[in-house]
């Protein structure tokens, strides 16, 4: 059985939401800061990884 690779997301707000996307059957939705410093944040739960717009070239953006 293959894993899946965690969802990654180009975003233009540090502030973003996730849910997992799955519907009934993702997760509660949480709410995840982008350090400015960084420029991405990963979910606690699913591992999908938020990456804002300015820091896209900076941070790989493979999953």
């Amino acid at each position: 059985m293959t894993t899946k690779a965690p969802e990654t997301k180009i975003v233009d707000t540090y502030r973003v939401a996730c849910d997992g996307g799955e519907g009934a059957l993702g997760h509660p939705r949480v709410w995840l800061m982008i350090p400015e410093s960084d420029g991405y944040v990963e979910c606690g739960y699913c591992d999908a990884k938020f990456i804002h717009k300015d820091h896209a070239d900076k941070v790989g953006t493979e999953a």
